[in-house]
């Protein structure tokens, strides 16, 4: 009678494979997606310049000028080219970081932005930096609260929907027009740099945080809601662990990523938002310069802008999305 002998343990070889395989993946496949993301966003941002109504030949060209002059100066401005071939050449000038020429004065785009981007990075950093960590605060009141949740999330997001310019005026007209605390403009002297009047940079940056707080919050109490629910959170409670460790512990990793989207978002919105806060305000920024290329139709300068905001988002989003793969807790019950 043969002998029964057990079955050799498998290998593990594949196993191990798949967990290289899944990993890699985790780490390739975002900036992958990231970078089809700013492609398709460079189509949308030159489409969109496209539209616009009128050319940059068409508003330099001198009073009077026949249809033969504007076209000459068309072809000058390399506008007579067909719009893939114009698309090519800027998506190629992007990849090697030459963001091209103004046609509103033949200066280099990138020395433009470079010349207004301080000023607006100051902008936004200044916003967020309280737009953050009060977005969080309130979103994990709404998003936890037992009672009353939905009613101060549609508050918070109402707050949010409120258009900047009457968060801006409203603003100026409080701080400014009844209380005299800081000048209704935030011009800065030739020369000076942004920090060192934080007398003129405080209505900018109010006007851009407050709406930034209450937009993020918003979106953050569901994924508090969501993860308070979580069959792991309710176990904690039942075994008598502290609040904050619950909070920090088994809440948390749950928030975290939801709210480095969210920032990612935020950044970007705030370049956005800078347009009309930098315009109102009289403040030497990318919104104003944005403000001022769209009027002259110099596409190249709109593009730029555009894409550096697009950039930002994009690249946030992809730090949250790593931030959450490495965060997120693995086999506790959804």
């Amino acid at each position: 009678m043969t002998a029964l002998h057990a079955p050799p343990p498998r290998p593990v070889r594949g196993a191990a494979v798949s967990r290289a395989v899944s990993g890699a993946a985790a780490v390739l496949i975002p900036p992958a997606r990231a970078a089809l993301l700013l492609v398709g966003v460079s189509v949308v941002v030159f489409a969109a310049t496209e539209v616009l109504p009128g050319d940059a030949a068409g508003l330099r060209a001198v009073p009077g000028a026949t249809e033969e002059q504007v076209g000459d100066l068309r072809a000058e401005l390399g506008l007579d080219a067909p719009a893939w071939r114009r698309y090519l050449a800027w998506a190629a000038g992007l990849a090697t970081g030459d963001l091209g020429t103004s046609l509103l004065n033949g200066r280099p785009v990138a020395d433009a932005v470079a010349q207004r981007l301080p000023a607006t990075l100051t902008l936004v950093a200044g916003a967020l930096a309280p737009a953050a960590p009060a977005m969080l605060a309130l979103g994990w009141w709404a998003g936890a609260a037992a009672r009353g949740g939905r009613v101060l999330t549609a508050v918070l997001t109402g707050g949010a929907a409120l258009p900047a310019a009457v968060v801006a005026g409203g603003l100026a007209a409080l701080l400014s027009g009844v209380w005299g605390l800081v000048p209704p403009v935030s011009t800065l002297p030739p020369g000076a740099a942004p920090v060192s009047r934080p007398d003129l940079l405080l209505l900018p940056v109010l006007s851009m945080a407050l709406p930034t707080a209450l937009f993020g919050a918003g979106l953050i109490s569901g994924a508090v809601t969501d993860a308070v629910r979580r069959p792991h959170v309710a176990d904690a409670h039942r075994r008598g662990r502290p609040p904050w460790r619950i909070a920090l512990t088994d809440v948390l990793p749950f928030v975290l990523p939801p709210f480095t989207r969210v920032l990612a978002v935020s950044a970007g919105g705030l370049i956005a938002a800078a347009t009309v806060v930098e315009t109102l305000f009289g403040y030497p920024g990318l919104g104003s310069l944005l403000v001022s290329a769209v009027a002259a139709r110099d596409t190249p300068t709109v593009q730029a802008v555009a894409m550096l905001a697009a950039t930002v988002v994009v690249a946030g989003l992809l730090v949250s999305d790593l931030i959450a793969a490495a965060v997120t807790p693995r086999g506790r019950a959804a």
